[in-house]
């Protein structure tokens, strides 16, 4: 395998649980992103970089975008991770579409992508994301039964606790992808 580095930026861990069971499977160094400089990246054959799903951006993607010109020609691999379903192709067309805002054509083309389920903590939620869920919820919330999705529902019927949808067996196409182009 080529020299590979996984790097990561996480807030409450899932985006970090992904990164380490890739670096793992990958035999791959592991790295929180504010302990890379963009310097560095020159230094690996396979970058994998993963961030969660904050208000439609990925976390710490600035790495990977403002370094992509002397990186373009490594593998390239971004993982997302978020608490919405990424089974429903309506939040991969979301997360897709929130993507094309930060990523270039040339970025989008080069760099191989990958979404993961995280999950939710909402006791240790910042100030910030708490008003934001807590906003999302009360819009929830005005909708009639029939109205809601299966995620609204469940959204509704766990709000305020802890949830885990990291699944490991989820990095499996990712792992196969990388391990078939080095």
């Amino acid at each position: 395998m080529e020299k590979a580095i996984v790097i990561y930026k996480s807030r409450y861990g899932f985006t970090k649980k992904y990164a380490q069971w890739i670096a793992q499977e990958l035999g791959a160094e592991l790295m929180e992103a504010g302990r890379i400089k963009p310097s560095d990246l020159r230094n690996y054959d396979v970058i994998i970089y993963g961030g969660g799903l904050y208000a439609g951006g990925v976390n710490g993607v600035s790495l990977i975008t403002k370094s992509f010109q002397s990186i373009a020609n490594k593998s390239l691999y971004l993982f997302t991770v978020g608490a919405a379903d990424v089974s429903d192709e309506k939040n991969i067309n979301s997360i897709r579409s929130s993507l094309s805002k930060v990523l270039t054509p040339e970025m989008g083309s080069k760099i191989n992508i990958f979404h993961f389920r995280g999950g939710i903590d909402y006791p240790r939620l910042n100030f910030i994301h708490r008003i934001m869920m807590s906003m999302m919820v009360k819009t929830i919330r005005k909708k009639s039964e029939s109205e809601l999705s299966t995620e609204e529902k469940d959204m509704l019927a766990t709000y305020g606790q802890v949830v885990d949808f990291t699944d490991k067996s989820a990095i499996g196409d990712m792992i196969d992808a990388i391990k078939a182009r080095t």
